[in-house]
């Protein structure tokens, strides 16, 4: 029986480097894909590499998910006592889902337990899925061939556009972009700032804020195409069902 659990994965981080600027997991992209794996009967999880509570950036309250969830005593609890990996068993879960903000791009690339984490549940079948900045936690993700997780697929994050658009390319540690490009993924992305969402075998993945939505909506998608015994090809398709 296919698992009904899902893993999020969130950041520490506060502070960007030496810069000073406030970040942390940016709120709709953990309400959005939550509300859409919430509806369809998944539960959830929330991680972060040293557990506990984690900031929260982009808190926009007239977005009506980010009040709605931003209200429910769960969904807090989720927030303010995020797991440590150490405390967390791959095989329990269907999914992983890497969660952006600016400061996922300072601690979820080293952290080694969540690499570990996704590598097992990808090769258990499992699906893993990331939005914006969050893909950051997929570039040092190998499996056990030793090859990058990334390789070859088709996929999308925060472009170097929009780094640039929002003036953040000298203070992030790396273009996440040419990261991606560099373990191998083929590069995929829209106009700055609008919502594209690639979906790659068993890779799901979104741009930016914009397609926060529509990674839940394609990660339920993909859950749901597995749960009924089909055979999700290996790497790109472009409909469902037809490779």
């Amino acid at each position: 029986m296919i698992s009904k659990k899902v893993l999020f994965v969130l950041t520490n981080t506060e502070r960007l480097g030496d810069s000073g600027h406030h970040t942390g997991a940016y709120l709709s992209e953990i309400t959005h894909p939550y509300d859409e794996l919430c509806r369809a009967g998944f539960e959830i999880d929330m991680a972060s590499p040293k557990g506990g509570k984690v900031p929260l950036d982009g808190v926009k309250m007239d977005d009506p998910l980010n009040a709605t969830w931003m209200n429910d005593e769960d969904f807090l609890e989720k927030i303010e006592h995020t797991l440590l990996p150490a405390n967390v068993s791959a095989q329990d879960y269907a999914a992983i889902l890497f969660v952006g903000g600016h400061g996922a791009m300072f601690d979820l690339p080293e952290c080694v337990p969540l690499q570990q984490i996704t590598a097992q549940i990808f090769e258990n079948e499992g699906v893993v899925a990331s939005v914006c900045h969050g893909a950051a936690g997929l570039v040092n993700v190998r499996l056990s061939t030793g090859d990058y997780l990334l390789k070859g697929h088709e996929m999308s994050a925060f472009t170097n556009e929009e780094e640039e658009a929002v003036g953040m390319e000298k203070v992030v540690p790396f273009l996440l972009e040419t990261k991606l490009q560099e373990r191998g993924a083929q590069f995929s992305s829209a106009p700055k700032f609008t919502a594209h969402v690639v979906k790659s075998g068993r890779l799901v993945s979104g741009q930016n804020p914009a397609s926060a939505a529509e990674v839940g909506q394609a990660l339920v998608e993909v859950l749901d195409f597995i749960s009924e015994g089909r055979t999700v090809p290996e790497k790109n398709w472009c409909e469902w069902g037809h490779p």
